[in-house]
C-alpha cells in the first residue's frame, strides 16, 4: 500500500478516478449556479386576481417586490372589504409564487438535482 489514499482510486489510470477533473467540474457547476441565482434575482413575475384588482410582483427567487391594488375596488370602510382585500393579496401572492417556483425549477433544475455526470451512483 502506498502513502497516498487516493492511489487506490485509479488516478491517471484509464477508467480511473480523475480528482482534478471532478474539482474543475464542481467549480464550473458553482459558477453556473451563481449565474442562475443572479438571473432569478433580477427576474420578475406577477400574480393577478379578480380581473386585475390586485397584482403582486415577485422576483424569481420569491421575494415580494410590489403590490398593486386597482383604484376604486376597495373603499376600506367595512371589515368585509378589508378581509376580501387581504384574501386577494394572499391569492395573488400564491399565483406569483407558483410562477417564481416554476421559473427557479427551470433555471436551477439541471444544477440542483442531476448529481455529478460521469460518476457511477451520482447521476452519471
Amino acid at each position: 500500500m502506498t502513502g497516498n489514499p487516493f492511489d487506490s482510486l485509479g488516478g491517471d489510470q484509464p477508467g480511473g478516478f480523475d480528482l482534478q477533473g471532478l474539482l474543475a467540474q464542481a467549480q464550473q457547476m458553482q459558477e453556473q449556479l451563481e449565474s442562475a441565482q443572479e438571473q432569478l434575482a433580477d427576474a420578475r413575475v406577477e400574480g393577478t386576481v379578480a380581473g386585475g384588482a390586485v397584482t403582486v410582483t415577485l422576483n424569481g427567487i420569491g421575494e415580494l417586490q410590489a403590490v398593486q391594488i386597482k383604484a376604486g375596488g376597495f373603499d376600506g370602510t367595512s371589515e368585509d372589504d378589508l378581509t376580501d382585500l387581504g384574501d386577494l393579496i394572499v391569492a395573488a401572492y400564491r399565483d406569483a409564487k407558483a410562477q417564481a417556483d416554476s421559473l427557479a425549477g427551470s433555471a436551477l433544475g439541471p444544477l440542483s438535482g442531476g448529481g455529478m455526470p460521469g460518476l457511477p451512483g451520482l447521476g452519471g
